[in-house]
């Protein structure tokens, strides 16, 4: 061994490159179930109820987003309080899939699905990144503290919102 190799190692093995992780080297349609499910940053923003109207040609208009969550979403952690069972529940709850990316425009935009979609990484505040499961809290960018459950709702129209990370 050179001087010059021992002394960059302290003596010690070189240490192989860290590998990149897996979002920035795997396709979203290579996933894994457990990758993709890791994606989620549990923000809650998805389980925010919107409106969207048509024109008078059909087409979809803007969607419009509210602070109303869905019943199953708990307000305090922002996950779904019985994911595995939700379309017992609330039929009509999106399922995320790689080949649904395109059509779903209304994913908030910062929404790692979206992201990666789009070609972009995650931010730092996402768990994945971070390694804390509570930064997307701490950052601000989740719904916690700013929505109301659908229980205790009225009408949709009283609870439109324009948060700038949607």
């Amino acid at each position: 061994m050179s001087a010059t190799s021992s002394a960059l190692t302290n003596g010690a093995p070189a240490r192989p490159p860290e590998e990149d992780p897996f979002w920035q080297t795997t396709a979203l349609e290579d996933m894994t179930p457990e990758q993709w499910e890791s994606l989620c940053d549990g923000c809650g923003k998805c389980c925010l109820h919107k409106i969207q109207d048509e024109d008078e040609k059909g087409r979809p208009t803007e969607v419009l987003y509210t602070s109303v969550a869905c019943r199953l979403l708990d307000l305090k952690t922002c996950q779904c309080s019985d994911y595995a069972n939700r379309w017992d529940f609330v039929p009509d709850c999106v399922q995320l899939y790689a080949g649904a990316l395109a059509r779903l425009d209304w994913l908030p935009s910062s929404c790692a699905y979206r992201l990666l979609y789009e070609g972009k990484d995650l931010p730092e505040w996402h768990p994945l990144v971070s390694g804390d499961p509570t930064t997307v809290h701490k950052a601000g960018m989740s719904v916690r503290g700013r929505c109301i459950s659908e229980r205790k709702a009225r009408s949709l129209e009283h609870y439109l919102v324009d948060w700038p990370d949607l």
